[in-house]
């Protein structure tokens, strides 16, 4: 049974110790225990959008936030009021403490997620091109490979001289002038499907084809002579176009 519990996590940028607010902090005497003290409340309201909370209904006390830190009341004490002054926390209308600007820094995940996650990432490893340095070329999300398969085609096609354009949901089917009339003429009912079911099956299975103009051409044919009736000694084979 698959674990689908929430997690959540910060989500600090590069420069998140270069803020006016923290440089402050960290410049006072006790600033890096204050600093620490801050990041470990962050955490401890996550899962509350922001406000310091035990559960729905308790709110955290400067005695409890002394607790779960492990720090001196009288340290919290002087760290809350400080975290008051640089914006860095507030205090609600129900007295319960809120962590100023955590909506920018809230992540949220689960386990299932996480899991089905490393396992796209390891297959990806297992099946990413080696770059001319003989390493792995860099595992990116699924929409950012899109985009770079997209310019990749893009460039591939710019390359041969041709005058090919993109068509497509994700614009990466490819067909000359000439290839896409002679399409129309072909099929002028079903052209267009055609090109969109190539297009949305190269983007979920990452395959690539020679032609693109060929590999419609392969698929309308199999699919009129499924339509079509039986006749007797017709040969039904089709040999697969090449992959890239």
């Amino acid at each position: 049974m698959s674990d689908n519990r929430k997690y959540y996590y910060l989500k600090l940028k590069e420069n998140y110790f270069d803020d006016d607010s923290i440089v402050l902090l960290e410049s006072m005497q006790d600033g890096v225990l204050y600093s620490n003290i801050l990041l470990k409340l962050y955490l401890k309201s996550l899962k509350h959008g922001g406000r310091l909370q035990l559960d729905e209904d308790i709110p955290y006390t400067a005695q409890m936030i002394a607790t779960i830190t492990r720090q001196q009341i009288g340290t919290v004490e002087r760290a809350l009021q400080i975290f008051l002054k640089l914006g860095l926390v507030e205090v609600l209308d129900s007295g319960t403490f809120y962590m100023s600007n955590i909506e920018l820094l809230i992540g949220q995940s689960s386990t299932e997620a996480e899991r089905k996650r490393a396992a796209r990432l390891q297959n990806k490893a297992l099946s990413a091109p080696r770059t001319n340095g003989g390493h792995l070329s860099d595992i990116r999300p699924p929409e950012i490979e899109i985009e770079l398969e997209k310019e990749i085609e893009i460039k591939r096609e710019i390359e041969k001289g041709c005058s090919a354009r993109a068509y497509g949901r994700y614009q990466n089917v490819f067909l000359t002038d000439e290839e896409l009339a002679d399409l129309q003429a072909s099929f002028p009912t079903v052209w267009g499907q055609y090109i969109e079911k190539l297009s949305e099956y190269m983007a979920s299975t990452g395959k690539r084809y020679q032609s693109h103009a060929a590999t419609i051409r392969r698929w309308a044919g199999e699919d009129a002579k499924k339509a079509a009736p039986p006749t007797r000694n017709r040969d039904y084979s089709v040999k697969e176009d090449e992959t890239v």
